[in-house]
């Protein structure tokens, strides 16, 4: 007998500051009668972490900015299983909620309250992840240049190396994830195949790129702990200054930088292919969370 495909969705733990605290988003659905974190279907090809920002967008009219990851929530809709991804996502806008056929209600509560609101057990357990986090302060994506060839075949300084096509296609499925945590500044190693992995986001977000040599790989004569230890301080410069940050450095800085950061493991945990990165939370300078994103 084959195997049936998940259906798979995503959604968010939606929140916004509150007097003594927070207070979290839930959705009525008539058609269920039921409360619910907002969430709902992938599209075809589309990324987990979009679908969760549309769904929220679309069932709240909030845009969202995701956090941490939350873990998943498994169970079965008609017989079939339903996998659903979701993100902790503070609202960066709340317009006046107006409802239609699909959510016709939408609560703003404190989380123990929407806790008991809630009709299903497996949107409590998310939720009681989320109220479990410490306070989030600061998001930053740090990615790792697209592909650009080899090292020994460019003619030209190797700082100089751009992107090749599969780098340049690299580049462009990162854009529209990058955007996603509505970034404040956009700040990259300064060799141009790290600054040419940032070009596609530009014209989406309408932000200059700030080259930064802390973000270097090592040179000749460099011991790559201190390079890796600049890196690690500077992006939690970064963080602690409140603002979202989507960086874009190399391979021989970005694990040895979140392997201190995390405190925990060693840099191979945090090997991380081109084209690929982490979206990072931060509470204060510490790092509280890390989530690989790969487009």
């Amino acid at each position: 007998m084959a195997a049936v495909t998940p259906i798979r969705a995503a959604g968010g733990v939606v929140w916004r500051p509150a007097a003594g605290g927070v207070e979290v988003c839930l959705v009525h659905r008539p058609r269920y009668d039921d409360w619910s974190l907002p969430k709902g279907k992938l599209m075809a090809r589309e990324h987990p972490l979009a679908a969760a920002v549309r769904e929220v967008a679309e069932e709240t009219g909030v845009r969202g900015q995701p956090q941490v990851r939350l873990p998943s929530a498994h169970y079965r809709r008609d017989g079939i299983p339903k996998v659903v991804d979701y993100w902790s996502m503070r609202a960066l806008s709340v317009p006046r909620f107006r409802g239609n056929a699909e959510v016709d209600r939408l609560r703003w509560l404190p989380p123990e309250q929407a806790a008991r609101r809630l009709t299903y057990p497996h949107d409590a357990r998310v939720l009681r992840h989320f109220v479990s986090l410490p306070a989030i302060t600061a998001v930053q994506v740090l990615v790792r240049h697209g592909q650009a060839g080899k090292r020994g075949a460019y003619p030209g300084p190797d700082s100089a190396r751009p992107l090749d096509p599969v780098g340049r296609a690299q580049a462009r499925a990162l854009a529209p994830l990058l955007a996603l945590v509505a970034p404040d500044r956009l700040v990259s190693a300064s060799p141009r195949r790290c600054t040419q992995t940032l070009d596609p986001l530009v014209s989406l977000v309408e932000l200059p790129i700030e080259a930064d040599p802390s973000l270097n790989e090592p040179k000749p004569g460099q011991d790559p702990i201190d390079v890796t230890a600049e890196a690690a301080g500077r992006l939690i410069a970064l963080a602690t200054d409140g603002v979202t940050t989507v960086v874009c450095s190399q391979g021989k800085v970005i694990p040895g930088a979140l392997a201190r950061m995390a405190a925990l493991g060693s840099p191979k945990a945090w090997t991380t292919p081109k084209g690929t990165g982490w979206l990072l939370a931060y509470t204060g300078p510490h790092l509280t969370a890390a989530d690989r994103l790969t487009p």
